[in-house]
């Protein structure tokens, strides 16, 4: 397999930056400006190497909204190591274990936790930021497409990480694609609320300075006035957002009273988002187009996009396969289905993985001869484009007629004096199971629960509707459906 140090992808991304190509973490006011960014990757891959970690060796990351984590993992891709990206909060909880499964050889932090246990694993501790160092004396380790870049958490995991294995031709052909479907500039700046450990917010990073734009990093999305303020003062173009996100700002922000002139796209994926919510936000900033996109970390990220010109006749659906992927629709005998028929989506392309580290049987139950059985049941329309209705495990059935969660709590999200939902399945005697639903009440609203049970059709046994204060949830926003039990309590 030729290797070259074109098809690295962090430097090929260096190569790609442009004027605008900054990074900016609103919360300290600190900036990276773009005639330093990349003296500074370069930097942070003449430091790890200096620091005897060779190429190959894994690195873990711990991956705050700062520059310096951004840095870090571009820095150790571009030396040819693999970095391990772990949410600080993760590295804290399972950081040990990780590094064990890894046989990592280092570890790095920024201002987050300090290892202890890194001395006693014999594994390096490096921390904040390495020196610049000019582009020219070290180039980018050669790379082929296949050679493993990164080890990506999966975006559900709460305890210790399933990793999947992104390679460098992953990384660049998803990241070309999404830039084409998003039809990003070179003038562009990203507003980043997600973490760099999750693929989404990986992809905003990645897609950004590689079309030559720039970053805003803000951890103060508990205030999301300040966020939304932020969004302005750096003239940002692009916000991302799971659904989590989007409903905190239709309730809990004044984003109805501050205007956002620079924005151009909102971007939504992790999950499906009520279309009547959509279609408030869509009221609200009607300046800026809004893609609902459906990806997985196995795909690398993205998936299929949804063309704002086409949300208002295509409401709901995850939209159609990114450019250079093919999208198949199974049954369980992994028979392909006419179009409106349900079933297991299969992807193939460019930026499908290789599988998941150190777990051969996961990865061959879940890859199979080029293509990535996603776990997702959904239909294909006669146009291509995609409705997701759940993943395998997000349905029950009532009186033997199958009903997803996902279809449950937009109905109930819907709901006036709704804010959020979740919603789970216990036993019943007659029905076989019936719905408890965990509801989060919008500021000021009364009498929910009756309101939710009214709005639910008939055929749609429910056991109990339980007012709570917050859904549980992971760092990413997904609800944690084991916990909601726990919530009610």
């Amino acid at each position: 397999m030729q290797r070259s140090p074109e098809l690295n992808f962090a430097g090929r991304l260096l190569r790609r930056l442009g004027p605008e190509s900054s990074l900016a973490d609103a919360a300290s006011g600190e900036v990276v400006e773009a005639r330093d960014l990349a003296p500074l990757v370069v930097g942070f891959a003449a430091g790890f190497l200096s620091a005897g970690v060779e190429p190959g060796d894994r690195v873990l990351i711990g991956c705050s909204l700062t520059p310096a984590s951004t840095l870090a993992y571009l820095g150790a891709i571009y030396g040819g190591l693999v970095p391990v990206l772990l949410e600080d909060r993760v590295l804290s909880t399972c950081g040990q274990t990780v590094c064990a499964r890894t046989r990592a050889r280092a570890v790095w932090t920024g201002k987050g936790p300090q290892c202890q246990w890194a001395e006693r694993l014999g594994l390096r501790h490096l921390t904040g930021n390495f020196e610049a160092c000019p582009v020219n004396s070290l180039p980018p380790c050669s790379s082929a497409p296949g050679d493993l870049a990164a080890l990506m958490p999966t975006s559900g995991s709460t305890g210790s990480p399933r990793l999947v294995m992104v390679s460098h031709g992953n990384l660049i052909g998803n990241t070309e694609a999404i830039i084409r479907s998003q039809g990003l500039r070179r003038d562009e700046r990203a507003m980043l609320i997600l973490p760099l450990s999750y693929c989404f917010g990986a992809s905003v990073v990645h897609t950004h300075l590689y079309q030559g734009g720039g970053i805003v990093f803000d951890s103060r999305f508990m205030f999301p006035d300040k966020v939304l303020r932020a969004i302005n003062s750096y003239a940002c173009t692009t916000f991302a957002g799971v659904p989590t996100v989007y409903n905190i700002l239709l309730g809990r922000s004044s984003i109805r009273s501050i205007p956002l002139p620079s924005l151009r796209r909102f971007l939504q994926a992790g999950g499906g988002l009520a279309p009547q919510s959509i279609q408030t936000m869509r009221k609200i900033a009607s300046a800026a187009e809004f893609f609902v996109m459906y990806g997985q970390t196995e795909a690398t990220a993205r998936i299929s996009c949804l063309p704002p010109d086409r949300l208002g006749e295509k409401l709901g659906s995850a939209g159609v396969a990114l450019d250079n992927l093919t999208i198949r629709i199974l049954d369980d005998q992994e028979r392909e289905v006419p179009p409106g028929q349900s079933g297991e989506v299969w992807v193939k392309g460019p930026s499908v993985c290789q599988g998941y580290f150190d777990d051969p049987e996961e990865t061959a139950r879940r890859f199979q001869d080029g293509w990535l059985k996603t776990g997702d049941l959904a239909s294909m329309d006669e146009d291509g484009f995609l409705w997701i209705e759940g993943r395998r495990g997000d349905f029950m059935k009532i009186r033997g007629v199958r009903l997803s969660f996902a279809e449950v709590e937009a109905t109930v999200g819907a709901t006036p004096g709704v804010h959020e939902c979740a919603a789970a399945s216990v036993p019943h005697a007659e029905a076989g199971e019936s719905l408890a639903l965990y509801v989060v009440p919008a500021s000021g609203a009364e009498d929910v629960a009756e309101r939710v049970r009214r709005a639910l059709p008939p055929h749609w046994t429910c056991s109990a509707v339980h007012v709570v204060a917050q859904l549980p949830k992971t760092s990413n926003g997904k609800v944690v459906r084991s916990l909601l039990k726990a919530t009610a309590s």
